[in-house]
């Protein structure tokens, strides 16, 4: 895929936007997978023959540009999105960890990335992605702008050192029920030799409560204690009755309607067609808008 010096120019400002998030270049660098040297020269508008296009793609992926022309889309703040910015300052602030599990559909993942975005030393880990322990850890320790490379050993005492050195980190497990269970445990190590010094959050859908309480029932070696330093609780936002549930997504999916559909939009027509799922609500407003 060949880019344009336009979606380069995209990806650059991507860059200087999450530089915030970082202490200094040099970690953001090493974030970025890119040598100091060339960030400093891509930053300031010199990229000719400085980083591939290949290299550019997976700055893209990792900071979420996307190199297809999509509509602007704002971030509406729904019940969903307030809770899970409540719960997860509260664990930044204050060194805890959380746990969330909840249907499909109502804006987890964009609310907990939109989180990332303006909170320095918050990272987002999708698990569906990094599903071994090795992967996971050398994930994590890359996001923090160290290098996750070399001996796993090496890897996991400097993040451990790292997480204890810096002001109140944040790490966010999202779709945490697709992790195996050796990396749950290798987790649990980790979250015993970061204790009040990090923050955790681990959310997923309903799918995620039943492994937990499975395994727990099943006495898995890990999962009562993980469950316990996750607050003994299976936090959610919706309602547990399904009529309250469909009424409670249906005035979230209007709200974000409202913020994002093109004027003379029919809202309610909308949400109906959505049944409160925000996937399709997009679809629907990308529809509205291609039609225009």
């Amino acid at each position: 895929m060949k880019l344009s010096n336009q979606a380069k120019d995209q990806i650059i400002e991507a860059i200087k936007r999450d530089f915030v998030n970082y202490p200094n270049k040099s970690k953001h660098a090493m974030a970025l997978g890119i040598n100091a040297g060339v960030y400093g020269d891509i930053t300031k508008g010199d990229y000719e023959r400085k980083l591939s296009d290949a290299a550019f793609i997976s700055i893209a992926r990792r900071l979420g540009v996307s190199l297809r022309n999509e509509m602007p889309w704002r971030a509406a703040e729904t019940a969903v999105f307030v809770y899970i910015t409540e719960q997860l300052e509260m664990c930044q602030r204050s060194s805890l960890s959380g746990l969330l599990c909840d249907v499909p559909n109502i804006g987890k993942t964009f609310s907990a990335k939109a989180y990332v975005k303006t909170h320095p030393n918050a990272i987002y880990v999708d698990c569906g992605q990094v599903k071994t322990k090795m992967r996971m850890v050398r994930f994590i320790a890359k996001e923090f702008g160290l290098n996750g490379n070399g001996r796993y050993a090496d890897v996991y005492d400097d993040l451990v050192y790292y997480l204890k050195s810096i002001d109140r980190p944040l790490i966010i497990l999202d779709e945490a029920g697709d992790m195996n269970p050796e990396t749950f445990l290798e987790l649990k190590a980790l979250w015993n030799a970061t204790d009040r010094t990090c923050g955790w959050y681990m959310m997923g859908a309903n799918g995620l409560k039943a492994k937990i309480q499975r395994n727990r029932n099943a006495d898995t070696l890990g999962y009562e204690e993980m469950f316990s330093r996750y607050g003994d609780n299976y936090n959610r936002v919706t309602p547990e009755d399904e009529k309250e549930r469909t009424v409670f997504l249906k005035a979230q999916a209007a709200i974000v309607a409202k913020l994002n559909a093109p004027a003379g939009t029919n809202i309610s027509q909308l949400v109906n067609l959505s049944g409160g799922k925000l996937r399709r609500v997009y679809t629907e407003i990308e529809k509205l808008n291609m039609g225009a």
